[in-house]
């Protein structure tokens, strides 16, 4: 299944290698992967995926006149000016439950006890509660005398009713809901819980979606180690591919996460070639800057070789960038395998990470999933607030973590800018977003703000 295309690559400024902005890295990465194509899935395995077909009613909800309480079916004229001093007695004929197929009529001065879901019997109008009544507990059991035609043993003989009801009233009306024909739900609706249950009560077993795209997320690093295990000296807990696997499932996406690699070029390859076959989207964290042990950018800049048949290198080609953007500066993309599977190679600092995941890798699953980028609805305006001026480098893109009061309409930035600072990152829910062009804000600047998840 076919995902992805080779990305386009911008000539080289003058002078030098191109430094890509935020926003042609985006666009390039959008322009390159593709929606997945469309399956039938049963139900519940179609959760988080996306509808591609109009979804009409085949039968309108509910499909019958039914109860909307426990209580008595009656005709209106029969419990007209009815009181507690002076109530409406009426015959019971019997019970009518919910899903009973045999039908009752209720004639005048009679009523059907009626339980809720259950359809309304021809002949009664509305429902009146049982609290309305005295719950049949007057009368004595029905008798050959008083019984209706067919009613179940054990049924009360009388029920007194102390108000009146109107028309239609605790009458939930066929066709209320949806009526057969209408449309239930549109292309390009997520399916959730709600839309499920819709689905489900129209009487649809599958459906036609997009899947969800399967995310394979690795780390690289000798340093790295399992949490849970004894920390050596010089090693550090792996924690960017818990983040990243846990984005990845919060943006929609099935995501499996790797064990740290070591960074040795010919592990990774390996590791890579392994996990394409569960694999629409590779993401790896770690080795794409200009160190001795990059090893992401050793292992993945050679691919591409036209005489390979398979393996990760047949027909691929990953381009390793610098952008205008702070944190985040080294990225990479491009695809690998012979299905041409994306790649999005991240740095290996936390917070770099995370908010490269936030600003490229959310935007390729939903499009992997057939949705437009929602980068535009998780964008807003705040104004700054801050105990003093923020600064930020010339000519790049800094994103801030911030802490968003949508009430106040306020954003504070909190944490430091250092890229490793992960506990300033989990009190953020927002990224403060410093343009190019700005070196400083002053408190009281509106800002643009960037909804983290």
């Amino acid at each position: 299944m076919s995902s992805a295309t080779t990305p386009s690559h911008p000539g080289p400024t003058t002078g030098g290698q191109h430094v890509w902005s935020v926003d042609e890295h985006l666009a390039d990465i959008l322009a390159t992967v593709h929606p997945l194509d469309p399956i039938e899935l049963q139900l519940l395995d179609a959760q988080g995926c996306v509808l591609v077909e109009d979804v009409t009613v085949p039968v309108s909800l509910p499909p019958f006149d039914n109860s909307s309480m426990d209580g008595y079916a009656v005709r209106v004229a029969d419990v007209a000016g009815a009181s507690e001093e002076y109530p409406a007695v009426l015959t019971v004929i019997g019970d009518i439950a919910a899903g009973q197929a045999e039908q009752l009529t209720v004639g005048p001065g009679e009523a059907a006890r009626i339980m809720t879901g259950a359809p309304l019997p021809p002949g009664a109008e509305a429902v009146v509660p049982v609290e309305w009544t005295d719950g049949g507990l007057g009368a004595g059991p029905v008798t050959t005398m008083s019984a209706h035609a067919g009613a179940p043993e054990g049924a009360s003989g009388e029920v007194r009713v102390h108000r009146p009801a109107e028309a239609r009233a605790h009458v939930r009306a066929q066709g209320s809901d949806v009526r057969a024909g209408d449309r239930a739900l549109s292309t390009g609706a997520i399916l959730g819980p709600p839309q499920i249950a819709l689905l489900a009560a129209i009487g649809r077993g599958t459906v036609r979606v997009r899947p969800r795209p399967r995310v394979v997320v690795v780390s690289t690093g000798s340093e790295l180690v399992q949490p849970g295990e004894a920390l050596s000296r010089g090693q550090i807990y792996d924690s960017n591919s818990f983040a990243l696997t846990a984005a990845a499932r919060d943006a929609g996406a099935i995501a499996y996460r790797v064990g740290a690699v070591a960074d040795d070029a010919e592990t990774l390859r390996s590791t890579i070639e392994d996990q394409l076959i569960r694999a629409d989207l590779v993401v790896t964290t770690g080795g794409v800057s200009v160190g001795a042990y990059d090893v992401v950018k050793e292992a993945l800049s050679s691919v591409g070789d036209p005489d390979e048949e398979d393996g990760i290198g047949a027909g691929s080609g990953v381009d390793f960038r610098k952008l205008a953007m702070q944190p985040g500066k080294p990225q990479g993309f491009g695809s690998v395998g012979p299905d041409h599977t994306p790649l999005l190679a991240l740095p290996g600092n936390p917070v770099s990470s995370y908010v490269s995941f936030e600003l490229f890798v959310r935007p390729a699953i939903r499009a992997l999933m057939g949705l437009d980028d929602d980068s535009a609805r998780r964008t807003t305006r705040a104004v700054l607030s801050a105990d003093k001026a923020l600064t930020s480098p010339e000519g790049r893109r800094q994103f801030l973590r911030g802490v968003h009061d949508a009430e106040a309409g306020t954003v504070a930035p909190v944490g430091g800018s250092g890229s490793h600072l992960i506990a300033a990152l989990a009190q953020a829910d927002a990224l403060i977003v410093v343009d190019e062009d700005v070196t400083t804000l002053e408190p009281g600047t509106e800002v643009a703000v960037v909804r983290l998840g």
